[in-house]
This record gives C-alpha cells, structure tokens and sequence, in this order.
C-alpha cells in the first residue's frame, strides 16, 4: 500500500512540475521571452533552462550568424545578448531541436 502512495506522490509532483512549463506557442514566448535573438549560454542565473533533444521539441531552433528574424532563429553571442540560457537535463523551461529548415513552434 506505501509504493502506491508514494507512486501516486510522484505522478502528482511530476504533473506538477511539467505544468509550469510556460510555453506561449502562439506568440513564440517561453516565460515572456520571445524565442528569437541574440542568445548567451551561461552556466548559472540563465532566463530560460534549455534541454536539447531529439523529439517532441517545443521549439526548433536554427543557429544563424545574421540578424535572427524568425521564431526560433537564434545567433549565439559572448555579449549583447536578448537573453540568456543555460542547459540542463532536468526540468527545462523549454526542450529545442536544432534544425537547418524551418524554425519554430510546434
């Protein structure tokens, strides 16, 4: 009876947790963020925590070494950034996919 409550605990605190994700998909905002611009990757204190995989993205982003214009389009810079992310393995803010094609929301 205990390993059901606890599993039950668990599956509420994962729910929890995945629903403060705050992925606005119709205006390419993550916690008001707008997902295009100037990106810095920091180690700590980042605006966005950022885990990169393979499927289900919530963004796919297309590195870029002019101006970023689009959803998605991001130019990694050491300084001048719009905004700054970290990565993690765990409760990320937003999980990317790199692409050659086609930016953007999912």
């Amino acid at each position: 009876m205990k390993h059901y409550v606890y599993l039950l605990l668990a599956i509420t605190c994962i729910f929890l947790l995945l629903s403060n994700i705050d992925v606005q998909t119709s205006h390419c905002k993550c916690k008001n963020i707008e997902l295009k611009g100037r990106v810095k990757v920091v180690s700590s204190g980042a605006d966005l925590r950022v885990k990169v995989v393979e499927s289900q993205p919530d963004l796919r982003v297309r590195k870029v070494e002019r101006s970023p214009i689009e959803c998605g389009e991001w130019q990694f810079v050491a300084s001048g950034e719009d905004f700054t992310i970290q990565f993690v393995e765990e409760f990320p803010d937003l999980r990317i996919k790199y692409v050659e094609v086609s930016p953007g929301m999912n």
